[in-house]
């Protein structure tokens, strides 16, 4: 049978089937984004319509949420209050509203910068070095190679809590414990496997031809791997970016162990969040919503890289 044949004998779906299955997708998008839309919601309630019962779906905005997930308070009394003079600010204002003033910065924005530095940081070595490690295994013959990727995946099989203690004896030991610099290499060894994993399918698909021609035009090995592999491994290196990074953002368990102070990153720090009477569940979705910020942006600038690098290699020539 001709191509042409066997691309006219190919089934195509039904109008029907398309529609039923847009239809699937477009459910589970609405399902999947109730929750995230609800934590927005819920950082722009007051206290008091957080915790309602039935919740509150229409309600009156308020900034509360953001002020005191960024601002620690106390209660004083009146008479204090009004010694202070004019209110300093929103966050003075709804402060005093409760008869609390400002006490000075909360703890947030350093945990969101450790964050940052820790998951960007770890992210950008993980990707580095699986980089470097994929041409290898796929360019070189290396004795064992089988095994060798197998023992590499293996070590993303295991789950956190199994290795939670030996790591955190050994980091005790040699001072890594609560450190930015502990946190990055952990988080980049145990990134480093996924980055190794799909980054050598993407290069494996690059044809050796081309870096055999630069290396004909006298290029050296590692010019033609700087200058030929890497501008078409792109797509695969930004989809391996962002799930290194997804990982490292929200790890919870290591974090929790690990850190305590100077390391500590913002998911161990929102969900202690706490508010005058109990948890201050405004503040709480407030630090959330902002900590979703950096990785949407983040995904939504890559994510034409992210959508043809999970579907590289699906179908080949």
């Amino acid at each position: 049978m001709s191509a042409s044949n066997a691309a006219h004998s190919i089934i195509e779906p039904s109008t029907g089937a398309r529609r039923f299955a847009g239809l699937l997708v477009i459910l589970y998008a609405i399902i999947t984004m109730v929750p995230l839309a609800w934590i927005v919601l819920t950082s722009f309630k007051s206290p008091d319509d957080a915790i309602s019962y039935p919740p509150k779906v229409v309600f009156k905005p308020s900034l509360e949420g953001y002020c005191n997930v960024f601002t620690t308070r106390s209660r004083q009394t009146q008479e204090f209050i009004q010694t202070l003079g004019s209110p300093q600010g929103l966050c003075d204002n709804i402060a005093r509203s409760r008869n609390m003033v400002v006490a000075g910065p909360s703890n947030y924005v350093p945990r969101f910068i450790n964050s940052l530095i820790i998951a960007f940081g770890s992210t950008a070595l993980a990707v580095a070095l699986g980089t470097l490690s994929a041409y290898g295994f796929s360019r070189f013959r290396v004795p064992l190679k089988d095994d060798l990727l197998f023992f590499i995946l293996s070590t993303r099989m295991m789950p956190p809590i199994a290795v939670a203690i030996p790591i955190y004896l050994m980091y005790r030991t040699v001072g890594l414990s609560d450190t930015r610099v502990g946190m990055i290499l952990l988080y980049t060894s145990v990134n480093v496997s996924l980055a190794v994993w799909l980054l050598k399918g993407f290069i494996d698909e690059i044809p050796r031809e081309y870096e055999e021609a630069a290396m004909i035009d006298g290029y050296t090995r590692f010019q033609a791997f700087v200058k030929v592999v890497l501008p078409q491994a792109t797509t695969g290196i930004a989809a391996t970016a962002i799930f290194c990074l997804i990982f490292a953002w929200n790890e919870y368990a290591f974090a929790v162990l690990l850190t305590s102070g100077n390391a500590q990153t913002a998911p161990p720090f929102i969900p202690i969040i706490i508010g005058e009477g109990g948890q201050d569940w405004p503040a709480v979705a407030a630090g959330t919503t902002i900590f979703l910020v950096p990785i949407v942006v983040f995904t939504v600038l890559l994510r034409k890289h992210l959508l043809r690098g999970i579907t590289f290699g699906a179908v080949r020539k």
